[in-house]
């Protein structure tokens, strides 16, 4: 399984990576600044993120569009044709925030990795954004306490990153979705390290 996904781990990184852009990055801690470059929106998402948190609404319509077509045009000077707007994408990163087993208290290496996203987040970049931070599990054991694990382990970064560099508890969101999303498609009852993840999505400003 692992050389099979030897293509996505590339370029030093976050997972204890990073996964930004459909790629997984290698398993070194990151840097303040790597997961500031991962969180960071680019011009056109900064500008259309503002108070939008697309995770809660999911189940929305689309937006809707109007563009003129040619044949829209020949029916009138006010004919106007309706197209779903494209979804916008959110920055995200994943971290490896090593728990003790079937816990969630941190270890000393997710005080480390912690300690780095607490910079990120703080930073004069990042400070002015809200995030949505989503706990994720493997598929080893069963699938509710996978869930009700990740949810504390969620909450658990969040109070760190909240009593430590005092990111206001109105600017994070937390999130445990167990191993309903995993990041390597993988069996029941298999340990990947890559699965065993915290996502943070930078949720606009």
């Amino acid at each position: 399984m692992l050389k099979a996904n030897l293509p996505r781990l590339l370029c030093g990184s976050l997972l204890a990576s990073t996964t930004f852009a459909g790629v997984a990055l290698a398993q070194t801690s990151p840097s303040a600044q790597q997961i500031i470059n991962a969180l960071t929106p680019t011009g056109s998402v900064s500008d259309t993120t503002r108070g939008i948190k697309p995770l809660d609404q999911s189940s929305a319509p689309a937006p809707m569009a109007m563009t003129a077509t040619p044949a829209a045009m020949s029916s009138g000077p006010m004919a106007m044709s309706a197209t779903p707007a494209q979804p916008v994408e959110h920055p995200s990163t994943n971290l490896q925030v090593v728990f003790a087993s079937g816990s969630a208290d941190l270890t000393p290496q997710a005080v480390a990795t912690l300690d780095q996203l607490g910079k990120a987040l703080t930073s004069a970049t990042l400070a002015s954004y809200s995030f949505k931070i989503v706990g994720h599990t493997d598929t080893v054991g069963d699938a509710a306490t996978n869930q009700t694990l990740s949810e504390q382990r969620a909450q658990a970064v969040k109070s760190y990153l909240e009593a430590k560099f005092g990111v206001p508890d109105t600017k994070l969101q937390a999130q445990g979705v167990g191993e309903s999303d995993l990041l390597v498609n993988t069996p029941a009852n298999t340990p990947d390290l890559q699965n065993r993840r915290v996502q943070i999505i930078n949720l606009g400003q």
